[in-house]
């Protein structure tokens, strides 16, 4: 009878839409693949009330990693990055697949309070192509076959890496960079030794 009640709360909770917050619609990144409303892009962020609003979102679910990406999503973008650092190591922990992405490549740059780790990035991009993140199935190639992952305990393998491109080729659609990119990586993987 237990597994019976879990096994309904799991469908339940699965089928139940997400709350939609202040938050979600004045904060929500546009290629957030998890997103719950239509993205905001940066330069159309409205930080004075984002900020409030995620600050309250987060306080109402502190758990909720989307919300939590997004409250450092709009610090970061005041400029308040440490602040930020809480709700970003929120977020990756709960392996939300754009927190992972995002902070792995502000952890590679060494961008807003983070300082640059391309070990810690390598893991985190390639957690967020594991995940389906189209991001990270093509920044996690390019960058290793760039270099920049270079003496890191991350798995570099040319079979998973294509396995990330070929995944992400089925979704890149019609837009024009993406597909070049893919075209780009197919190539530079094929040339590399078994």
């Amino acid at each position: 009878m237990i597994a019976a009640t879990a096994i309904a709360a799991l469908a339940l909770a699965a089928t139940t839409p997400a709350t939609i917050t202040d938050c979600d619609r004045l904060a929500a990144h546009p290629s957030d693949p998890d997103r719950v409303a239509p993205g905001v892009a940066q330069p159309q962020v409205d930080l004075a009330r984002a900020i409030p609003a995620c600050q309250a979102a987060v306080a109402a679910d502190p758990a909720n990693p989307r919300l939590n990406y997004q409250l450092a999503r709009t610090l970061g973008y005041a400029g308040r990055g440490a602040e930020a650092g809480p709700y970003r190591d929120a977020a990756v922990k709960a392996d939300y697949p754009q927190a992972l992405f995002v902070v792995g490549f502000i952890t590679l740059f060494g961008l807003n309070a983070v300082p640059a780790d391309p070990c810690r990035a390598a893991d985190l991009i390639r957690r967020s192509a594991l995940k389906g993140r189209l991001a990270g199935q093509l920044g996690f190639p390019a960058y290793a076959l760039a270099g920049r992952f270079k003496g890191c305990p991350t798995p570099i393998v040319k079979s998973e890496m294509q396995a990330f491109v070929e995944a992400a080729a089925k979704t890149v659609g019609t837009d024009y960079f993406q597909g070049l990119l893919v075209e780009s990586l197919r190539r530079e993987l094929a040339a590399l030794p078994d």
